[in-house]
């Protein structure tokens, strides 16, 4: 269930075990790159992580060579990007991780033209899924039915050895399983009130041009308002701002730019004053932190799965769904793969868990800390505090230490556990040493043009 990156990733591994895979699909696909109205976030800045990078070569080799050959930015971090974060700016080092910052759109294209020209997928387009077949002890299928516009109109069934729930966070698989008599997972919350709106622009000025191709300012608790501009496959950059509950950014074309006047810098706003506006702008409001706990103990169906948003929604702004999304589907072929087990509903379930762990961990623990968060996990644990004060030293010495740098860079896009962060070098620079100088202004060019 979801024709989205989840599902179909979900659905290239199921191929390799099965005869035949369908995605169920509400929206129709589009002919090329267009934003597909099912994909919320869809005209939002979207970035490939490189632990999502490895996933999906590992997944689809060779699709990294055709990302690029598409024209997807690739940006080095921090040489490539002029970015302020903690109260300081970064120093633009030379990189040590990089980014693929083109659209969406342009992603899941090139992903689902590889997925489904396995003849094994087939694809029900323009179809909701509304319900589960089955009972307590087993799900054996879905309830169909054509969107059609008439909520009334003709269902049918359905059955399948395996249902993944890949729907995204809007997922009403909860209350299909309550319907069928199993228990409705437990759910995690944190949310901050996060809101914000994007708008592509084209440069008339070389702020952002060169050798630098992308900014942004992220936020915390003391600077909550956030922004920056990342370079797409066509030239132009998305924009986007954003704030907490009660002060969310405004869609109207003036107000827009306006709003940039909370970031701590001009800069942002200087561009836009500049710039070429080339789409209107669009708000997004749900950024709650969701975890589904599939995994726990309970009466759980067997023959059901999540994946995805389904399973773990993160606040966008941390840039890790399409990531984790791909990573999902590398635990799930692992899992199936795995000789020495039994690939029970259960178990892969909470492989599928471990696969999102990092994520939740970095997008939850971060947003816990943020002024009015509510849910029901934004107290944490007791042990919680104990990495609270490492992580804020590592922060603290992230922005012009090259070894924390490195280190921290390479967990926060998940390409190494978080464990990197208490290598020796890490912790005598975190615990012995105060932190590195970093630019008074925006630096303009990376250090290694300059020679330092």
């Amino acid at each position: 269930m979801g024709g989205s990156l989840a599902g179909l990733l979900a659905a290239h591994v199921l191929a390799g075990h099965v005869d035949r895979v369908t995605v169920v699909e509400r929206d129709r696909f589009p002919d090329g790159t267009q934003p597909r109205p099912g994909v919320a976030q869809g005209r939002h800045p979207h970035v490939l992580l490189e632990g999502g990078q490895t996933a999906l070569e590992s997944l689809l080799p060779g699709f990294l060579a055709e990302l690029r050959a598409a024209g997807a930015p690739r940006v080095g971090m921090p040489s490539d990007m002029v970015m302020w974060q903690t109260g300081r700016w970064l120093r633009r080092l030379p990189a040590t991780s990089h980014i693929y910052t083109g659209s969406r759109a342009q992603l899941e294209d090139l992903v689902r033209r590889r997925v489904l020209a396995n003849p094994v997928i087939s694809v029900a387009e323009g179809t909701d899924a509304v319900g589960l077949l089955g009972d307590a002890s087993r799900v054996r299928g879905v309830v169909l039915r054509d969107r059609s516009g008439d909520a009334r109109g003709e269902q049918r069934a359905v059955e399948a050895d395996l249902v993944v729930d890949a729907s995204g966070s809007g997922t009403k698989a909860p209350q299909w399983l309550a319907a069928i008599g199993a228990e409705v997972p437990h759910e995690e919350t944190i949310d901050t009130g996060l809101a914000y709106a994007s708008r592509v622009y084209r440069g008339r000025s070389g702020v952002l041009d060169g050798d630098t191709l992308g900014y942004y300012v992220y936020p915390n608790p003391a600077q909550v308002h956030a922004g920056g501009a990342l370079p797409l496959e066509d030239g132009t950059h998305l924009v986007i701002v954003s704030g907490l509950r009660g002060d969310e950014p405004p869609t109207d074309d003036d107000e827009f730019v306006t709003y940039t006047k909370r970031l701590p810098h001009p800069l942002l706003h200087r561009w836009l004053d500049e710039a070429e506006p080339i789409s209107p702008a669009f708000g997004y409001r749900r950024t709650a932190n969701v975890r589904r706990r599939y995994d726990l103990p309970g009466r759980c169906p067997a023959g059901f799965l999540a994946t995805g948003d389904a399973l773990c929604t993160f606040n966008p702004i941390y840039g890790q769904g399409m990531a984790v999304a791909a990573m999902s589907a590398v635990a799930l072929r692992d899992a199936l793969a795995d000789q020495r087990r039994t690939p029970t509903t259960r178990r892969v379930q909470r492989a599928l868990l471990a696969a999102s762990r990092q994520a939740w961990d970095i997008s939850a623990g971060a947003d816990r800390k943020m002024p009015g968060a509510v849910g029901n996990v934004v107290d944490g644990r007791p042990a919680d505090r104990v990495a609270d004060w490492y992580l804020t030293r590592v922060q603290e010495r992230y922005p012009g230490d090259p070894v924390v740098g490195r280190a921290f860079r390479s967990v926060l896009t998940l390409s190494a556990p978080v464990t990197t962060l208490f290598a020796p070098p890490v912790v005598r620079s975190v615990l012995f040493r105060p932190p590195a100088p970093t630019p008074t202004e925006p630096p303009a060019t990376p250090e290694e043009r300059r020679g330092t």
